[in-house]
């Protein structure tokens, strides 16, 4: 029976006693490692097993001064210690001035008085911003890197294999593609892993994998039961006091199952593709800094269709989109664009559409789109046996603004009915160049339109709606 890849490596990693390990799920990550010291880092709701048994922590003010986060912590605590001394000398400052004035008045040596105590206050105000805002900067700083002020460690030593449960999103990561365009007719697609560390533990791995599922899934037996017809017998709408106390009671057990479940709530590393939504980066080092650590899965050349699209009922702008088949499932949505050195985009979207992938790779700009109803006095409205029925349509603009020539395909749409009493259909479609179109499903039309630099074309399309005269129609 050959194992899957995620228990292989399980079973793996409990034969090499000084391999470190991580595992990242959705919901939790599990980093496995040799310590060398009771020392575990700046964080906090993190569970340890030595070989197996569950270690005591315990929580301290201190921590290594050898570590990176600690001597960040202690720069956070010594500008705090900075703020809270300028704030106790101008308070001290403030009770000299209102201390007894002396009876007897000396012009030149309350000036003198009056100018120093002012400069001073000044002096201090100032200070205090200045300090004020460089602790601002450090906590927001320390805090994108660490969840805890306190030091937590084993309360004993661990000299094998030390496990630690870490909650979600300590350890997050994400996927994100880029696509080099080399022509408009071949891509290289290259996938990205992007891992973030804000334990408050630094990590070391041999090994990491990272899933996109849970590692926790509450599970039940299904058993069967039968599907009973029997006799009507009306039912009560009223719920007992009794079956309410019930219910509440099993709401009450749900939850404390779900409390004790845990929380569902967040040389150069080399990273493979190991299955549909999992993957493997040996030699990973991921200081806990907040700062996402890229790496390269793989790599792939795909053909490319492209094309300029325009939905102009939904949007004005006008995409360019470039269609392929991936080799490898697309996990995320994500993606930037480039022409070898060029960005093209830093921020395009795909999606999977009817059986291809179609990349949205930018908008383009040259081309200016303008749609318009056709105003009420050039509507047609007639009874013809007591049938309504009305002519209706818009006109789009279409201009190319570049010195290039383009090819154009639009999505537009005419009302589509569900229903026999009502009934709709396209009248026609007009433009002074030869245009090609087809009407689809529901309503769907597409039209493909070629512009020459600098044109402008207009296109319009009448429908009609026919309906009982009785009977208002809303579209």
């Amino acid at each position: 029976m050959k194992l899957s890849t995620s228990l292989s490596i399980l079973l793996l990693s409990g034969g090499f006693a000084y391999a470190s390990s991580l595992a990242v799920y959705q919901d939790s990550t599990f980093y496995n490692f040799t310590p060398k010291n009771n020392f575990l880092g700046l964080t906090k709701n993190v569970k340890a097993k030595c070989e197996g048994t569950t270690l005591p922590l315990t929580v301290s003010t201190t921590c290594p001064s050898d570590d990176r986060l600690c001597r960040l912590l202690e720069t956070w605590k010594d500008a705090e210690h900075r703020v809270e001394a300028v704030q106790e000398n101008s308070k001290i400052l403030q009770k000299l001035i209102s201390l007894p004035q002396p009876t007897t008045f000396e012009a030149d040596t309350w000036i003198e008085t009056a100018k120093r105590l002012g400069e001073e206050q000044a002096r201090l105000s100032t200070l205090q911003r200045s300090l004020s805002e460089e602790s601002k900067i450090l906590k927001s700083e320390y805090q994108k890197q660490a969840p805890s002020k306190y030091a937590l460690q084993t309360s004993q030593e661990c000299n094998k294999e030390l496990e630690l449960t870490l909650p979600r999103g300590y350890i997050s990561f994400s996927t994100y593609y880029e696509a080099d365009m080399k022509n408009n007719n071949e891509a290289t697609v290259t996938q990205y892993l992007s891992v973030t560390n804000r334990s408050g533990i630094d990590i070391q791995a041999d090994s990491a994998m990272f899933f996109y599922r849970r590692a926790y899934q509450n599970l039940h037996p299904v058993h069967f039961r039968p599907w009973i017809a029997s006799k009507y017998k009306p039912r009560p709408q009223r719920v007992s006091k009794s079956a309410m106390a019930k219910r509440k009671s099993m709401d009450m057990a749900i939850m404390a199952e779900e409390m004790m479940t845990p929380s569902v709530s967040m040389p150069a590393p080399a990273a493979s593709y190991e299955d549909a939504r999992e993957y493997k980066i040996q030699n990973l080092i991921l200081p806990s800094t907040g700062v996402p650590v890229d790496v390269k899965v793989l790599s792939w050349n795909t053909a490319l269709t492209c094309e300029i699209r325009t939905y102009p009922y939904e949007n004005s702008r006008v995409f360019y989109v470039c269609s392929f088949e991936p080799k490898y499932q697309i996990d995320s949505n994500s993606w930037k664009v480039r022409s070898s050195a060029e960005m093209i985009n830093e921020n395009a979207l795909g999606e999977y559409r009817k059986g291809k992938y179609d990349l949205y790779t930018k908008v383009e700009e040259d081309i200016k789109i303008e749609r318009r109803r056709i105003v009420n006095k050039e509507r047609e409205t007639g009874i013809f046996g007591g049938t309504m029925r009305k002519k209706d349509g818009y006109i789009l603009t279409l201009s190319n603004k570049s010195d290039n020539a383009k090819e154009i395909k639009i999505t537009e749409r005419i009302p589509t009915s569900t229903t026999e009493e009502i009934k709709s259909k396209l009248l026609s479609v007009n433009s002074k160049k030869k245009l090609s179109y087809k009407i689809l499903k529901e309503g769907q039309i597409e039209m493909n339109v070629s512009l020459a630099p600098n044109e402008t074309e207009k296109i319009e399309i009448l429908f009609e709606i026919s309906h009982d005269k009785d009977l208002q129609v809303d579209y």
